[in-house]
């Protein structure tokens, strides 16, 4: 199993299309960490990024997010991503809290979002 999660350094990233770096987690049969690596996020909104087939491509069948959009969730649901939206703080102490089922998708998407740029998504991020 692959986990893949939003970060800035060694924490969840508020936001799914502002993350400086996606950490991917290996999970092996034990329920361990086997492999920790770290993927550059691509530039521009998160939803109209390849993002989604990037990591579907590389075995990733679980997201551990902070926020994301409607559309964001769309795409990485249609790659096979399931999503757990609404974490937060350090990646290793959520992904031991997902092992131990104890994180559970938050149901919300965010309304709507700027980003540095100034470019606002057009897209309807309602949930």
């Amino acid at each position: 199993m692959k986990i893949a999660i939003p970060t800035n350094g060694e924490t969840v990233e508020d936001h799914f299309g502002q993350c400086d770096t996606y950490t991917i987690f290996t999970i092996g049969n034990e329920k361990q960490i086997e492999k920790i690596e770290i993927l550059p996020s691509p530039q521009g909104c998160g939803c109209k990024s390849d993002i989604a087939g990037t990591l579907n491509k590389i075995g990733v069948g679980i997201m551990l997010a902070g926020n994301m959009g409607q559309g964001a969730l769309n795409t990485l649901n249609h790659y096979g991503i399931d999503v757990y939206r609404g974490n937060s703080g350090n990646i290793k102490d959520l992904v031991a809290n997902f092992l131990n089922g104890k994180i559970s998708d938050s149901g919300k998407s965010c309304a709507s979002h700027e980003h540095s740029e100034g470019h606002q998504c057009g897209h309807n991020h309602e949930a």
